[in-house]
């Protein structure tokens, strides 16, 4: 029987999936379920809690056809790093660049119950892992570094994928004038601290330079407020996660610098 597939953003469950120990009937049917799911929706493999069941159960698809099934599966030892992109059936149309174990080992149990063991490497074993993922009650989201997270939880709340090449980047053109600014606000600190040494005269100059720079702040981060905008709305992932902290980038700068130039004028200003 086909059975309803459980998707984001129910969660497959908030407990660990509970071994089998009794091979009946319902354990079979729970697994020819599980087959029929799978061909029903043109996957590669599905676990019992993908389908609302408890049992520690997983159905893989060959490429020949046939099935593996793999009772209360254990991962026994992991070998290298792979990453590739992945996708799941609890969130549809959506993937995500996951870092996993290329080779593993793993013990299991057939429905005779009988104690077996299986290698597997590349693809299947990204495959099998992922599905164990599950009988813990977890999905990929969890093994996301914190740049592919950030970037998957922006395509959860759109509920697409979101190509490569609309993606949010994590540089953008307007970091460099920020760090103009904060360059400028450095030198005009080591401004206010040099006044404490030199004589009038030069503190005079020293003035006249505090003052022009702080024009040239206040002209980039005007140029900063308006371009980080606009490109910020290039990319429909940014949206909400980046755009909202132009306003507090902007308002943090301007705070900074009136702080150096109320300290400059009682410090440098020789008037």
């Amino acid at each position: 029987m086909v059975r309803e597939i459980i998707t984001y953003p129910t969660p497959p469950s908030n407990e660990y999936a509970t071994d089998v120990r009794v091979f009946n009937e319902n354990i079979f049917s729970l697994i020819d379920d599980l087959k029929d799911t799978i061909e029903a929706n043109n996957l590669e493999g599905l676990t019992a809690f993908q389908i609302g069941s408890y049992y520690n159960v997983v159905v893989i698809k060959n490429e020949d056809g046939t099935f593996l099934e793999l009772i209360n599966p254990r991962l026994l030892a992991t070998e290298g790093k792979i990453t590739t992109l992945e996708s799941t059936a609890y969130f549809p149309g959506m993937s995500a660049n996951v870092t996993r174990h290329d080779k593993i080992s793993i013990v299991y149990q057939d429905r005779n119950a009988q104690n077996l063991s299986l290698k597997a490497e590349g693809k299947r074993s990204v495959l099998i892992q992922r599905k164990i993922d599950y009988t813990f009650g977890s999905t990929f989201l969890h093994k996301l570094s914190k740049e592919e997270k950030k970037l998957f939880e922006a395509k959860l709340e759109f509920g697409s994928d979101i190509s490569i090449s609309e993606s949010c980047p994590t540089t953008f053109f307007r970091d460099k004038i920020l760090t103009a600014i904060n360059y400028i606000m450095f030198a005009m600190l080591l401004v206010v601290v040099g006044s404490f040494f030199v004589e009038e005269q030069i503190e005079a100059k020293l003035w006249e330079y505090q003052l022009y720079a702080s024009y040239g702040v206040l002209a980039l981060s005007t140029v900063y407020f308006f371009y980080a905008q606009y490109e910020g709305k290039q990319y429909s992932s940014c949206s909400s996660c980046q755009i909202g902290n132009i306003f507090g980038t902007a308002a943090i700068v301007l705070i900074k610098l009136t702080l150096l130039m109320l300290v400059s004028y009682f410090f440098v200003n020789p008037a």
